[in-house]
């Protein structure tokens, strides 16, 4: 029993692996020394966020996370959270970017009192942008992208577990 299961979990794997290489998931990722891309969302409160408004004129953390009000998720929004103050006094912004809607995220950042801009990339075209990768096609993955002030990235995290050291990590790029 226990290898018909193992068989039918591999074949699944093999099916899903087959079937990302056949919707061309964007392999590439954005990497130290790379511009980011411009792009448009829709903040937590219904407003277009303008990533060119920001772009060249200060420092950023963008990280993109898996789903709202999860519990990996919620320690890291609060961790962000948390250290906001270390991020403010570096003059850096914080963006948090999953596929929830702007509902989904006002209610997130009301409820664990965040204060910073989560962005609604509900068709995950920015995460695609960005070439963030997804585990089996079915988790969106973790990465956080630590970006100077003239939006070139100069530090990459890419864990989906230990939500909390996304926001060490950035913070010691920052620092160094």
């Amino acid at each position: 029993m226990k290898n018909y299961k193992f068989t039918i979990l591999a074949i699944v794997l093999v099916l899903v692996f087959i079937i990302q290489k056949s919707m061309g998931q964007k392999k590439s990722k954005l990497e130290i020394g790379d511009e980011i891309p411009s792009f448009e969302l829709l903040d937590q409160h219904g407003e277009r966020f303008n990533l060119d408004d920001y772009k060249g004129k200060t420092a950023m953390v963008i990280y993109f996370y898996p789903k709202d009000d999860t519990p990996g998720c919620t320690k890291e929004a609060c961790s962000f959270r948390d250290n906001f103050d270390a991020f403010k006094d570096l003059d850096v912004k914080i963006i948090g970017i999953s596929s929830d809607n702007v509902n989904s995220h006002k209610a997130f950042a009301e409820k664990y009192d965040l204060p910073f801009t989560l962005l609604a990339d509900t068709e995950n075209k920015v995460r695609q942008l960005f070439g963030v990768p997804s585990v089996l096609g079915l988790i969106p993955g973790r990465v956080t992208y630590v970006v100077d002030n003239k939006g070139v990235v100069i530090h990459v995290y890419d864990k989906l577990r230990g939500a909390e050291k996304h926001i060490q990590e950035a913070l010691k790029a920052l620092e160094s």
